[in-house]
Formats: C-alpha cells, structure tokens, sequence
C-alpha cells in the first residue's frame, strides 16, 4: 500500500453523527446515516457511504455504497444477520418510512437491496423503535409513526395517539407492536403476545440474552420511564422485571447492550428532567439487581448514540449527541468510547501490554520477530490503536 495514502486513511474520522446505525462484524464497527447540525439546520449524512472502524487498529476508512440506495435517514432501526446489515423504518425528508433495506458487509461491495417481503404485511411507518434478532429472525417492538384512523384498534391500546400531531384522517403516535421479518422467507408476521405488554413507547432500549429480549425506559407519551420488561420469544409471554436494588432514574435515547450470559449493560441517554446522562449501570437479570459503574467517560455525556457489542464483551459507544436535542442541537460527536465490561483474557492483556510499551522499550522490539507470524501480525495491528501520533483518544 502506498505509504501516502496509507497515512491519509489514518486520519480519516467518520462524520459527527446522532440517530444513526451502527454494528460490530469481525471486529470491524460499520456506522451508516444519521443527522448532523449544520449552523442552524438539521442535515442527514450522505446515505451512499459507509464508514468502517478497525476496533484492532483505531483506524477509519469510508467505503461508496451503491445498488437500490435507502434514503439518507435517521432514527433508522439497524441490526445484523448472517454478515447482513438490515435497517428498517427511519424518518427521512418525507416522514417516516416502513421501508427495509439490506447490505452484505462480507464481499466488500456495499451494495443495497431494497427488500420486498412476499409473505404478510409491513409494519406502518415508524422510528426510534429497536429490535432483536433471534434464531435468524429480526423482531420490532415499538416506535413513534403515523396510521390512519380506521387502522387504530383502540380496544388493544397498542397505539397511543399523539395528540398534538395529525393531518386529516392521519394520526401519529406511539406503539407498542410486536413485528417479525424473516430474512429466509421474506415475510413478515405479528405474534399473538401474552402477558401484559409495556405500554407503547419510543427512544426506548433493547437487547437480546437467549431466547429473551429485554426493553428499558424510552418515552412514553409526554414522560420517560425506567422500567424494564421481558419478552420471551418460544412463549410469547411478556413480564416486566421489578429491581430490587435502586434503578437508574428514568430516560430515552440511551443503550442497554447484553454484556454476559445474564448481565446488561446501560449507558447514557436523556432524563426526565431533560439532562444528557453519562452514567452506566449493569443490570443481572437474575437478581434483578441494577448496580452502577465507574468508567472513564462520565465527562461524555450521550444520547442518541449507539452502543456495539465487540470481542471480549467490550461495549463500543459511537457517535450520539451530548446536549439536549430538542433545543440546543449543536453537540454531535464522532468519538468512539470503549467501555470495559468484563476481564480481559490473559492473551487480550499481553496483547496490549506489548502494544502499548513497546516503543518505549528496546528488549520489547528486539524480541517481537521471535513471535509466531499470525500472533506477531495482531500485535502490529494493535500497536496501530496505541501509536503517539493519533489525534483522537478513545
């Protein structure tokens, strides 16, 4: 590789950004669309390119999309199957959307397919909804989105009318609909739930642990709450998880990631008396027991952001805004803040020990040809992350 080229690439930084998608394959985080503030307007990010972070390296690269491109959007609604990116709903010039796209992220194409489903009907136009994926299968829960009047069954109260926003016959709102896309058959469905369902809600958080999916806080109506529940995907059956230690106070716009086989993992978002959060917390679904953590990032306070789960259980926060959007849009970021949730494996602390030291050491760099290959091309890639003349830190 030409070594000019190779030192602009490292200085590539992808665009501050908040609303938009990002996921975490073969330790490389992908981050597609959302909105940034230009002076006093709101722009989407171009929607035909696609930033890549070598979570080995801290290095940046952009890559052009082509195909059935999606509209530039945010508050689309990301997630990854089989090596595919697919994102749903969003809002973009026109509202909001009910349309999915989908992008290999394996073959180094980048290309877009626009997904017509052949079985069942899409979900109506929605955004700040979340889903999870389970046994190859992506399931929707909730979002704020418009119907039309005779679509709104309000004996299940499964839509909430947002009374402030209508045109005509056309009413918008918050949900709290269970959808599912099958990739395989391309169909979509809506599952008879039990229990009692959260009530509907938008912004919110989820994550998915087995055969669970777990939802946290969001907005709903004119509050925001921080109450969790379950919904468990071979019964259906809702349940809502009542702690038993003190909560995190009540949000939207933040993340809740699964960290362990019943551990989760919540950060940041806006409270309810419309402060940017920083705090984490760890949540043991078996205790119920909420228990918050110290990290080296309460000075960053985000929203709106997304968080990844990467190799040794590592939470990977990009982009999201650290002020209070809805008045003072000016806070956008582009740093990627990397949370720590677990011990690292003898061979991840080595690994970055040699990284981090080995140009301050001689003994180091005299032994480093002795390592094996493969072992010694992941220490060279890794001591890329640590390398003095970075500009950012993460």
């Amino acid at each position: 590789m030409d070594s000019a080229f190779a030192r602009h690439r490292s200085e590539l930084v992808a665009r501050e950004r908040s609303g938009h998608t990002a996921v975490v394959e073969d330790n490389l985080l992908y981050v597609w669309g959302g909105y940034m503030s230009i002076a006093d307007d709101e722009v989407f990010l171009p929607n035909d390119e696609i930033w890549v972070y070598d979570l080995q390296q801290g290095v940046w690269e952009v890559f052009h999309m082509s195909g059935e491109v999606p509209p530039a959007m945010s508050g689309t609604c990301g997630c990854s199957v089989n090596g595919h990116m697919y994102i749903f709903g969003g809002c973009d010039d026109d509202g909001q959307t009910n349309q999915i796209y989908c992008v290999n992220l394996t073959d180094g194409k980048y290309m877009w397919k626009k997904i017509i489903h052949e079985i069942g009907s899409a979900p109506s136009p929605r955004d700040k909804l979340s889903c999870w994926v389970y046994n190859g299968r992506i399931i929707y829960f909730g979002g704020y989105g418009h119907k039309l009047l005779n679509n709104i069954d309000s004996r299940r109260r499964s839509f909430i009318v947002d009374e402030t926003s209508w045109v005509g016959d056309l009413f918008w709102g918050w949900n709290n609909e269970v959808h599912i896309f099958d990739p395989t058959e391309v169909s979509w469905s809506e599952p008879q739930t039990h229990g009692r369902a959260p009530a509907p809600r938008a912004a919110h958080a989820s994550a998915t642990m087995g055969c669970r999916g777990y939802i946290c806080g969001g907005r709903v109506m004119e509050t925001r709450t921080n109450d969790i529940h379950c919904l468990d995907f071979q019964s259906w059956t809702w349940s809502e998880i009542i702690p038993t230690s003190t909560a995190p106070v009540g949000r939207s716009w933040h993340t809740l990631t699964a960290v362990s086989d019943n551990t989760l993992f919540l950060f940041g978002g806006l409270s309810v008396d419309c402060k940017p959060m920083s705090d984490g917390w760890l949540l043991d679904v078996e205790s119920k027991n909420w228990r918050e953590v110290e990290h080296p990032y309460k000075d960053k306070p985000r929203l709106w952001h997304t968080a990844s789960l990467s190799k040794d259980s590592d939470v990977i926060v990009f982009g999201g805004s650290c002020d209070y959007i809805l008045l003072v849009d000016t806070g956008h970021c582009n740093d990627a803040l990397v949370f720590q949730t677990q011990p690292y494996p003898l061979f991840r602390i080595c690994e970055d020990y040699i990284a981090k030291n080995v140009r301050n050491s001689e003994m180091l760099r005299n032994q480093l040809p002795l390592l094996p290959p493969k072992l010694l091309t992941a220490v060279q890639r890794r001591m890329s992350y640590y390398r003095p003349s970075k500009k950012q830190k993460y």
